[in-house]
């Protein structure tokens, strides 16, 4: 009883509720977002299509990964269908440029960084991990 009670609370982090949403799903919109964005760039900065392509994949990777956190938090298996559902939301606007990409990493970067340190366990290494990337491609890729 006690193993089940503790497997039941272990990993969603603080205060979770059954009517709350995963506090995880709003970096896996922002992965999705940030990836498509990624991607849609290329058009504007073709000179820049092998950084952006690489952000575009790990953003992707980051995406995949908090899918299949939310869904083992959640009792399920992560299902290809949910996750490909996320990410055909292109964005409809323009294809943004590499500063207008660059802003919106800088927010995904600190949105994770911020729900790391409400978080714990596993979830806060996952985001720290995404924080950092996000950083990295932000300093390394974009320069």
């Amino acid at each position: 009883m006690t193993v089940a009670a503790a497997a039941g609370c272990a990993g969603t982090g603080d205060r979770d509720g059954a009517d709350e949403p995963d506090p995880l799903l709003s970096a896996l919109t922002a992965a999705r977002r940030d990836a498509a964005a990624a991607g849609a760039a290329i058009a504007l900065a073709p000179e820049r299509t092998a950084a952006l392509g690489v952000i575009a994949a790990e953003r992707t990777a980051h995406g995949d990964a908090l899918a299949a956190e939310i869904a083992r938090a959640a009792g399920g298996v992560p299902s290809s269908t949910s996750a490909s559902a996320v990410t055909t939301t292109a964005p409809a606007a323009p294809p943004p440029t590499v500063d207008e990409l660059r802003a919106m990493l800088g927010e995904s970067q600190r949105g994770a960084a911020t729900l790391a340190r409400r978080l714990d366990g596993h979830r806060a290494g996952l985001l720290g991990s995404i924080s950092a990337a996000i950083a990295a491609e932000q300093a390394v890729m974009l320069l």
